[in-house]
């Protein structure tokens, strides 16, 4: 009997210290769950950091700071850092932002070689751009300029280029890094002439054009926001454009559809990821606002003005975008048998 009391009083005392656990566990969580909640419906409330893979001067380095100058105004001038993390074609920027808090205080301005071509190119990454990342906004598109440099390639036009590339001993083609678009464009663009592209991969903007002046390069596929600069200037002739129609920005450069060859129409994107497990709230807020930022009369205009096609998406747009392309990249990179790894 004595025994059996004992045995009686073990089980109350096990169930009642189990049954203060699970209520101490319960309020932890909806403690944190609420403070999570008030941290986001504050956000923002200090600096936000966003992350370019690629160097000042840059195509994605020119529209990350137009965005953070129009998000920190939206924001009462809270401040939007950009900080540059240049690199590996811009994966060294992606998983440093993959590892990053999930608060919405660190974001990346992300690009298609980034998103949606590494997957392909890479046998190993050191993130998942599916898994890693939460899609935000798709802030612009890019189309691509052919360029030479006019000094030193007599060509005008897509057709004079195919004929003195034939006479040369090599087609060499400039890049801004292995694993680009502007990489596998010119793969594209031997594929379509019948060349086989010798690409010269350059680490940064700066030592591709140096390529292209000292003519140790042929010609380049350079972002219209990167090349229209020193084509109006008379620096480099552009020969055409990857775009469906002619850039705004250089109206007298004919598309390669113009000029006979439909099959080299292609761009690439840049956009806004978080970290994955960004609560929605941040997420919500942070699209809401790009988009008002960059359809904005004056975003738009100096973004369109630097070259590019305003675009400010949803989440849910554009990473139906990125799933898309990773899809279309991934055939390219197949066809090219090309492994940055």
């Amino acid at each position: 009997m004595t025994t059996a009391i004992a045995t009686g009083a073990r089980r109350r005392a096990l169930i009642a210290a189990t049954t203060t656990t699970l209520i101490g566990l319960w309020s932890m969580s909806w403690a944190s769950q609420a403070l999570a909640q008030a941290a986001s419906s504050a956000y923002p409330n200090r600096p936000v950091r966003m992350v370019v893979g690629f160097p000042a001067g840059s195509g994605p380095d020119i529209v990350a700071r137009l965005l953070a100058q129009k998000l920190s105004e939206g924001w009462g001038n809270l401040g939007v850092i950009v900080d540059n993390k240049p690199g590996a074609a811009g994966l060294i920027a992606a998983a440093e932002v993959a590892r990053a808090q999930p608060d919405g205080y660190t974001i990346m301005l992300g690009e298609t070689g980034q998103l949606a071509i590494a997957p392909s190119s890479y046998n190993k990454l050191s993130y998942d751009p599916k898994k890693d990342f939460i899609p935000v906004s798709q802030v612009v598109t890019s189309d691509f300029m052919l360029v030479v440099n006019p000094a030193k390639v007599p060509a005008r036009d897509v057709k004079q280029f195919v004929e003195w590339s034939r006479a040369q001993k090599g087609l060499f083609m400039g890049t801004f890094g292995a694993g680009t678009p502007g990489h596998f464009g010119a793969f594209l663009f031997g594929d379509a002439i019948g060349l086989k592209p010798e690409p010269v991969h350059y680490k940064t903007t700066g030592d591709a054009l140096g390529g292209l002046f000292s003519g140790d390069v042929a010609g380049s596929f350079a972002s219209v926001g990167l090349s229209a600069a020193n084509v109006k200037g008379g620096k480099l002739l552009a020969l055409a454009s990857s775009g469906e129609k002619r850039s705004a920005s250089l109206p007298d450069v004919p598309t390669f559809k113009e000029q006979g060859y439909p099959q080299l129409a292609f761009n690439s994107w840049f956009g806004i990821v978080a970290p994955a497990r960004t609560p929605p709230e941040v997420i919500a807020r942070l699209e809401a606002d790009i988009r008002k930022a960059v359809q904005s009369a004056e975003g738009k205009a100096k973004l369109e003005d630097a070259g590019f096609g305003v675009t400010g998406t949803t989440s849910q747009e554009f990473a139906r975008v990125i799933a898309a392309d990773t899809v279309s990249w991934g055939k390219v990179v197949a066809a090219t048998g090309f492994k940055a790894d």
